[in-house]
């Protein structure tokens, strides 16, 4: 089975590039799910229905989310009626949505679980023993080998202490956040694929993809300013992995990064 994430797409350029990228890459790599996150999809910040539509159009089977999912008060109100969508599992119990999602795909069943990271973060639930439960609450009830897992998390050693803790029960671990691609993808021992960050499909010339302007004023006048998507040339980030839907094990990862 070929298994496609893309990274963190950001406003209306990284939608463009989704529309104008994707397709190709689809058929390249034949791919048989595509999974992206999409919380910075509404202009930088969040997402909303009409465009969680709007991305699965263009041939996404599953959108995943981060912190900045209940930017978007429509969200918050309709998330229920999304299911191909899903917000961090590791939040409170009063959250709507789902946290994970098990995908019907002739080649397999495959387990997707979103989760939050805590180091630099707002605390939440543990995401370790958060997955834990998943694994054994979707397993049990049917089998399951196939299992990713997005953490949207802002350290790499967070990051890569997930990965450890998950080789050889999930078949990628896949992280987003931080909107900068990493060059450490690989196949752990146990048969997980693992990279720290799959990078930003949005605006290149941007402060990960946020306006300079804004992020100068934050950062070196600190002065408040809004969070407003950059424009420009785009990128498109992604990883494609080879995985056996018998075993779960993962026995290849490519990484994929295409600038305009």
């Amino acid at each position: 089975m070929q298994i496609m994430m893309i990274g963190d797409i950001v406003g209306a350029t990284g939608r463009r590039m989704l529309k104008d990228t994707l397709p190709g890459l689809k058929k390249r790599h034949a791919v048989d799910i595509c999974l992206a996150n999409g919380e910075n999809a509404a202009a930088g910040l969040g997402l909303t229905p009409r465009l969680a539509h709007e991305i699965l159009a263009m041939g996404v089977d599953l959108i995943t989310l981060g912190n900045h999912t209940w930017s978007r008060r429509e969200l918050v109100e309709r998330i229920d009626t999304l299911p191909q969508v899903i917000r961090p599992a590791n939040g409170p119990a009063s959250w709507p949505g789902q946290g994970f999602k098990v995908i019907n795909h002739p080649a397999g069943k495959i387990l997707v679980a979103n989760l939050l990271g805590r180091v630099f973060m707002e605390p939440l639930h543990d995401p370790f023993t958060t997955m834990d439960l998943l694994l054994e609450q979707a397993r049990e009830k049917q089998q399951i080998p196939l299992a990713v897992v997005d953490f949207h998390a802002e350290a790499t050693a967070e990051k890569m202490a997930l990965g450890y803790y998950l080789n050889g029960r999930v078949t990628l671990v896949v992280g987003t956040h931080t909107h900068v691609q990493t060059a450490d993808e690989r196949i752990m021992d146990r048969g997980t694929a693992y990279i720290t960050d799959v990078g930003m499909t949005g605006p290149f010339e941007g402060v990960i993809g946020m306006d300079p302007a804004s992020s100068l004023r934050r950062l070196v006048e600190h002065l408040p300013a809004p969070y407003e998507a950059a424009g420009g040339k785009g990128q498109f980030s992604a990883v494609v992995i080879t995985a056996d839907p018998a075993t779960g094990r993962a026995t290849a990862i490519e990484r994929i990064q295409i600038r305009e």
